[in-house]
């Protein structure tokens, strides 16, 4: 009878509410890699917080990871960032002479017409060095690293529910950590929108609603940049054009999915990002913006304030240079104009006939 009472009880382990973490298969080997790289970069973060005297399973010392975690990629991104910019901005520069091939074929729907359009559009790409993939190509590089933070920070409370790591550093300890973790030491990072309001936590609804809010005001500014300030007048006369202005208004409604379905750690993340794509971004339209855009527009006033202009190239020069630059400018079109040889003026019939006997008489 003793031996009961001093019997140490058994700890009583929670039932799960997600189903178990499932084995390997095609998807989850090709994430791998990305899911691994991830939890390194957040585990690094959460000790690097941690021997600052945080406490390891505090919400600020796993907030502050995940948005140390969105610095680290952000930054590893930028040059295919930069990529993408200058693939977009030689595609609107060679937008003028594609439109010249689409006219010279339109209506032309044979096969030779078709392979004619084709070589001089490619050929067309290949002289200013791009093509319509290069300006994608840096999102499709930038999707895998995407999905691999998506899916670590989303699996947490998976995992720890069911007592296992991650695939790589984020071990089951860490994890746990993780899911014990409360923003404010109010809101669960691993709980949903829906998940807050059938327990009745409140406080984490107010957090979620307050976050999907400023989610959408950034990206509606992001794309407000654009279209307002960085479009040249040519690209505002188009489809593409009224299909942007569309976006503006729906894409942001998509982060209210995001806010109800996804975990309040994922949106911290989703909001972080957001926050870094807006200021970068505004960088980008103040520094190279599109030419003949507002924004360009804005630059140009702004350098020549300061006594500097853009030469030929794009490149800041003083406006002595600048002044030097356009008289020589002027003087080799002069002299290439003058180079040319003078058009004849078409002589008619009986023009010609009385020079010839003009001609003939002085003889």
């Amino acid at each position: 009878m003793l031996d009961l009472f001093l019997a140490t009880p058994t700890p009583v382990v929670p039932t799960p509410t997600t189903p178990p973490p499932g084995g390997a298969d095609f998807f989850s080997t090709i994430m791998w890699p990305f899911k691994f790289l991830v939890e390194a970069i957040l585990v690094f973060w959460h000790w690097i917080f941690t021997a600052a005297g945080l406490p390891a399973a505090a919400g600020a010392t796993w907030v502050l990871s995940i948005i140390g975690l969105v610095i680290v990629v952000r930054s590893a991104l930028i040059p295919l960032f930069v990529r993408q910019i200058k693939s977009q901005r030689k595609m609107m520069e060679l937008a003028p002479e594609m439109r010249k091939i689409q006219e010279k074929y339109r209506g032309k729907r044979d096969q030779l017409s078709r392979e004619a359009m084709s070589r001089e559009t490619m050929a067309l790409y290949k002289k200013h060095g791009t093509t319509p993939v290069s300006s994608c190509l840096p999102l499709l590089v930038q999707m895998p690293i995407l999905l691999g933070m998506f899916y670590t920070l989303s699996d947490v409370k998976k995992h720890a529910e069911w007592g296992v790591g991650g695939v790589g550093l984020l071990n089951t300890e860490l994890t746990k950590q993780f899911y014990d973790a409360q923003l404010f030491d109010v809101a669960p990072l691993h709980t949903n929108m829906i998940e807050a309001i059938n327990l009745g936590q409140t406080a984490t609804v107010v957090i979620l609603v307050i976050l999907v809010v400023l989610m959408i005001a950034s990206q509606f500014i992001t794309q407000l940049q654009i279209i307002s300030k960085n479009l040249s007048p040519e690209a505002k006369t188009g489809q593409a054009y009224q299909m942007q202005k569309i976006m503006l208004y729906v894409l942001p409604l998509a982060f209210i999915f995001s806010g109800v379905f996804f975990p309040l750690g994922v949106v911290m993340y989703w909001f972080t990002s957001n926050i870094w794509t807006m200021a970068q971004q505004f960088i980008v339209i103040r520094n190279l913006p599109t030419p003949g855009s507002e924004a360009a527009k804005a630059r140009e006033e702004r350098l020549a304030r300061k006594g500097k202009a853009l030469d030929a190239k794009g490149r800041v020069i003083s406006m002595e240079k600048y002044q030097a630059e356009q008289q020589r400018l002027v003087e080799e079109a002069e002299r290439a104009r003058a180079a040319q040889p003078k058009r004849q003026q078409p002589m008619g019939k009986q023009r010609a006939k009385k020079q010839s006997n003009k001609g003939g008489s002085q003889g």
